[in-house]
């Protein structure tokens, strides 16, 4: 797996993925940049986001599930020290579909979290808490 980052200017950059794939990043205005794209600490929330959001799709999807659909709120709290890391994470599933079964709901973010998201466990290695939680409609 690899990726380039071009610079665009001021605080603006290209990220493109080895697939192809591109997504222009970019500071605040305060900090140089003309807020053309999301800040880089964006990225990993929605790295993390997309990472668990496979894991439980394809899980409940094995599980005979009928999703319609499903939706991961990230909420994330960061040290007030520089490096201004993240410290706390929470994700709420937000999951709809027909006759679901809330034991397969619940259990299919748990394996997430503790065995597939590799986004997740690289996370709470270094000591991000993460916490979870749901809805089903």
């Amino acid at each position: 797996m690899n990726t380039k980052i071009k610079w665009s200017g001021n605080a603006s950059f290209k990220a493109e993925s080895g697939t192809g794939h591109s997504i222009q990043m970019d500071g605040p205005e305060d900090h140089g940049g003309e807020n053309l794209g999301p800040r880089p600490m964006e990225m990993i929330l929605m790295g993390l986001g997309g990472c668990t959001s496979f894991d439980v799709m394809s899980i409940l999807k094995k599980s005979r599930q009928d999703i319609t659909s499903c939706e991961a709120s990230i909420n994330a709290e960061r040290a007030d020290a520089v490096p201004s890391v993240f410290t706390k994470i929470h994700i709420h599933f937000d999951i709809k579909g027909n006759n679901l079964k809330e034991a397969l709901v619940k259990r299919a973010i748990e394996l997430s979290a503790e065995k597939y998201c590799s986004a997740s466990i690289m996370l709470e290695a270094a000591g991000v808490e993460i916490t979870h939680d749901y809805s089903i409609a």
